[in-house]
């Protein structure tokens, strides 16, 4: 081979490693495996090294403001037990939190559970509680 070939080919290894490497890391940094509030206090150690989503009810009150971060706590029901379970989050993403992030609401996080027992999450997402009202004979909504 010359050796302008030699360079060629070279050039064309590390820029395809490196292609390679960067689209395993971005699906590594996107892969997040959802587990309830109670497999994730199961799961002990692996929760320390995966990134994770988690899903419950925003706990009224705890919602707490810091800076750019937020601390809330977010509550389920284990299906099997039916024990309330409850998990303390720190969100400290770049976007703000949606509009419908209120005391109630169902939120998903993700990020990874620290040594703590704090989740620390870098997204979120929230849909309001649903509420549903019937109307009085007068007119007027009353809530359940």
């Amino acid at each position: 081979m010359k050796r302008k070939q030699l360079k060629f080919v070279a050039g064309s290894v590390v820029i395809i490693l490196t292609l390679a490497y960067l689209a395993y890391s971005g699906f590594k940094e996107g892969n997040a495996y959802y587990q309830t509030v109670s497999e994730l206090y199961a799961s002990k150690d692996q929760a320390y090294t995966r990134r994770l989503k988690v899903a419950g009810d925003v706990v009224p009150g705890s919602i707490q403001r810091e800076g750019k971060s937020i601390n809330f706590m977010i509550s389920q029901q284990d299906e099997k037990t039916k024990q309330v379970e409850t998990l303390t989050v720190k969100y400290v993403g770049n976007d703000a939190p949606p509009d419908t992030f209120v005391d109630r609401a169902q939120a998903v996080v993700e990020g990874q559970l620290g040594r703590d027992g704090v989740f620390v999450a870098n997204k979120m997402q929230a849909k309001c509680a649903s509420k549903y009202e019937k109307e009085s004979a007068a007119g007027v909504r009353k809530s359940d």
